[in-house]
């Protein structure tokens, strides 16, 4: 084979050529072996600070001085009603609430959009199911659980809550309230088996790793606010402010 001036024979180009493949394949393999280890030991870890803090019903009644049960949203159905999940959270954070765990309720879910209020649809739940009006607060813009955490803090000057959702969820809501300095404690809402719980796994491994750097950083949350300490009227909540 004659070679011209300034080419590459044929055979040795495509052997370059797939030992760059090779190359670029062994190094995606080791960058996700990489992720995929990194995200187990945040995981690993999360639940490990958190897990301490995980109670039941019954020891979160042995609880002294919190200042609030913390419900977290989980949206509504095409109705207009709780979603299946969100309903186990308000009955069990409900059932906290009578059992005398905290004197204030609150509720904080998406309410960015006026044509979509999660919070007041929650509070309308509790309201139905005997709790005083005054004793449920609202958080219009608890948009991420991070969010819902920082801005417990900030504005409603929360110290001490037990944080209601579901066990998939619950652990790494805690871990971001005790990140924030506050004293934390997450009772599970897990009142059925659910479909999209192998779902809300998979997406929870993800979302463990974004708060891991997020408590990390302690970034500013999507909107504040006015201070509204949950000592006083819940009613001061029912209106948007943001």
């Amino acid at each position: 084979m004659v070679v011209q001036k300034g080419y590459m024979v044929p055979k040795k180009r495509k052997l370059i050529r797939t030992a760059l493949k090779v190359k670029m394949i062994m190094w995606f393999i080791i960058l996700s072996v990489s992720c995929g280890y990194g995200m187990y030991a945040i995981n690993t870890h999360i639940k490990t600070i958190s897990g301490g803090y995980l109670v039941s019903e019954q020891e979160a009644a042995a609880l002294k001085n919190m200042d609030c049960i913390l419900v977290l949203g989980c949206g509504l159905k095409q109705d207009g009603k709780p979603s299946e999940m969100l309903t186990d959270r308000l009955l069990t954070a409900i059932a906290l609430y009578e059992a005398g765990v905290a004197p204030k309720l609150i509720m904080s879910g998406d309410h960015e959009k006026e044509d979509y209020d999660e919070v007041t649809v929650m509070k309308e739940f509790a309201i139905k199911k005997g709790v005083p009006s005054q004793d449920i607060f609202l958080d219009h813009v608890g948009l991420s659980t991070y969010d819902s955490m920082f801005r417990a803090r900030e504005i409603f000057c929360v110290k001490k809550m037990v944080v209601v959702t579901q066990g998939f969820h619950l652990c790494r809501a805690v871990y971001n309230a005790r990140k924030l300095d506050m004293e934390a404690y997450g009772v599970s809402a897990d009142l059925h088996t659910y479909k999209t719980r192998y779902i809300q796994e998979v997406r929870e491994v993800f979302a463990r790793t974004k708060d891991y750097f997020f408590c990390a950083y302690k970034p500013l949350p999507s909107y504040l606010g006015k201070e509204t300490p949950v000592t006083g009227n819940g009613d001061e909540t029912n209106q948007k402010e943001v």
